[in-house]
């Protein structure tokens, strides 16, 4: 039987720490779906369509788009995970916080369904830091992000800081 896995997020931007997430939880499953959903209390910088363009090609990068499927959602994740006959939901974790948030989702999730196992995954120690969030505030205030997303991703938030003509401000 088939082990499949899910690993959802927003990914607006993707960061060198969800790819590295992705790497290392394809290798816990025979196929890997990545679930790009909007999360609208985060002021998304990216459509679905975008992000998940940009999801593409750093799994391609990977040379595993054989072993992975991204795709759109916008349900349960749980409903979601159902849908692909997933048996497991693959969490990355930065730090403490993280920790405290994803242990009550897991906590509910296994409530609505207990066949479905959380994974935790530490992100590398020199990943950490980074989260979406922070590499927009840092490209909108004209900083470098080399560091914390690959060329593409790179790129493609540059050029939408400015299209919007808030860098600097």
């Amino acid at each position: 039987m088939e082990r499949i896995g899910v690993y959802p997020g927003t990914f607006d931007p993707i960061t060198r720490g969800h790819i590295d997430i992705i790497r290392r939880g394809s290798k816990l499953v025979d196929r890997l779906v990545v679930g790009v959903t909007t999360n609208i209390s985060k002021f998304p910088m990216f459509s679905v369509d975008e992000r998940m363009a940009m999801v593409r090609i750093e799994v391609e990068t990977l040379g595993l788009e054989d072993h992975i499927e991204v795709v759109p959602f916008d349900q349960l994740l749980m409903a979601f995970a159902e849908s692909h006959n997933a048996s497991i939901i693959i969490r990355g974790l930065r730090a403490v916080a993280d920790f405290e948030y994803e242990y009550q989702m897991a906590g509910m999730n296994q409530q609505i369904n207990a066949s479905i196992e959380t994974v935790f995954l530490m992100a590398d120690v020199s990943l950490q830091p980074i989260a979406s969030r922070l590499v927009k505030e840092i490209a909108l205030y004209g900083g470098a992000i080399h560091k914390f997303v690959t060329a593409n991703v790179e790129r493609d938030v540059i050029a939408r800081v400015k299209q919007t003509g808030l860098k600097g401000q």
